[in-house]
């Protein structure tokens, strides 16, 4: 009682809205101190996540027997959530974790088995393993499912599948989803080529640009509104929205979503840069700075800047070009508030890269490497792979785009909870 009589004070001292209640709209502000970004930050106003809105949903969830989807950014006030929740009297019988695990050690691709939460006793589903979904026999002793996950708002970051995945479950199971609401940190950026229906894989499920500017939310609305589950299901969906957020805030992470997205200026640059885990290159992964920088050992001589990879426990035992220095680009000081400003992908990076890599053939060539994907199917498309190889210019590749592009914008705007 004492803890839930603290933390509905602490809430109460924030406006709260849920899905029916109006947008709010004020100055860019910050959540918390950036310990690597290009983005300045005006505090003047808070975020409050959905999460964080204790009162608005905890006498709805009580009394229910609830699963809940989370993973290492599901915070209450900085606190795990399900020991938040379990601590107020929420009936937490089952807790289901995405890729990297519901406490976010694993490393990138491994596949995570189901366990016990140290923390609660309670029984962690692996969703990134074996199985994609609960089975009706782990959603049996369910009432209500509660969703939430802190997204960045690339196509090739799964945790949209594992949304997806989970609606479809509870769709099949009569269930409904309570999705706690967060800000997508590229909130403001739509761009990158719709993904071609052939090229769908684990790291591109739906046909939206790279960068598709939705919070988790939004896009769960958009799974719905276009039918995208199986058999054109729908999941029923309660919604605790952000407050005081709108798609062009500057929002800083309090808590790192993946082992590899460690600052800030990885999460800003990750849109711009994942597709290269379909070259030859290597974007930091075995180093304490991944998404960062960018580089492979042909490129000596071309480059000051080097950095050499190495296996790290838990970000990444056999990273691309292991024990090999690298030479590229060091991006950690790049200012991304241009991103803000052009609201375009770079595109700069990879095909200077290109050009400047001595054995073309090879920048493209995978099959050698332990990568997540191809770049095909990173990019959702084989056109941009070909419009590099053809020296097609920027202007012209971003033509190519469209009209899918402004389709998608249109069709957005019918799922936006926020301006």
């Amino acid at each position: 009682m004492k803890i839930y009589l603290i933390l509905i004070a602490f809430v109460g001292l924030f406006n709260t809205n849920c899905v029916s209640s109006s947008s709010h709209k004020s100055p860019a502000i910050g959540y918390a101190d950036s310990l690597n970004s290009g983005e300045k930050i005006n505090d003047k106003k808070s975020i409050v996540t959905g999460a964080d809105q204790v009162a608005e949903y905890l006498e709805y969830v009580k009394g229910k027997r609830v699963g809940i989807l989370i993973n290492q950014t599901s915070v209450i006030g900085g606190k795990p959530i399900v020991d938040s929740l379990v601590a107020l009297g929420v009936n937490v019988v089952r807790i289901f974790g995405p890729e990297h695990g519901f406490r976010g050690t694993a490393s990138n691709g491994d596949k995570v088995a189901d366990s016990k939460d140290p923390n609660t006793g309670i029984p962690a589903i692996s969703l990134y393993g074996k199985q994609k979904k609960p089975t009706k026999e782990q959603l049996a002793d369910i009432d209500l499912m509660i969703f939430d996950i802190q997204d960045v708002g690339a196509r090739f970051y799964t945790y949209i599948n594992t949304l997806g995945h989970m609606m479809e479950a509870c769709a099949e199971n009569n269930m409904e989803m309570l999705i706690l609401d967060r800000p997508n940190p590229n909130g403001f950026l739509i761009d990158g080529p719709i993904l071609d229906d052939h090229l769908r894989s684990g790291v591109g499920m739906y046909r939206v640009p790279i960068s598709h500017g939705l919070t988790i939310a939004e896009f769960a609305q958009m799974i719905n509104g276009e039918s995208w589950l199986p058999n054109k299901m729908k999941c029923r969906l309660k919604i605790i929205k952000v407050a005081n957020y709108n798609h062009d805030m500057p929002y800083v992470l309090p808590v790192p979503p993946s082992p590899n997205l460690n600052t800030q200026q990885s999460i800003m640059l990750y849109p711009h840069i994942c597709f290269f885990e379909g070259t030859i290159l290597s974007q930091g992964r075995g180093t304490y700075m991944p998404f960062t920088v960018l580089g492979a050992p042909l490129l000596k001589g071309k480059f000051d800047f080097s950095f050499k990879p190495q296996s790290i426990k838990g970000m990444s035992e056999t990273p691309l070009h292991q024990n090999t220095e690298c030479y590229g680009l060091d991006l950690r000081k790049f200012d991304t508030s241009i991103f803000r400003k052009t609201k375009q992908l770079n595109l700069k990076w990879i095909i200077d890269l290109y050009n400047a890599y001595p054995e073309k053939a090879r920048f493209f060539d995978m099959s050698q490497s332990k990568q997540m994907g191809s770049f095909d199917k990173l990019a959702g498309s084989e056109n941009l792979r070909k419009q590099i190889i053809a020296g097609t210019s920027e202007a012209e590749i971003r033509k190519s785009w469209e009209p899918g592009l402004s389709d998608f914008k249109t069709m957005r705007k019918k799922y936006l909870l926020y301006p």
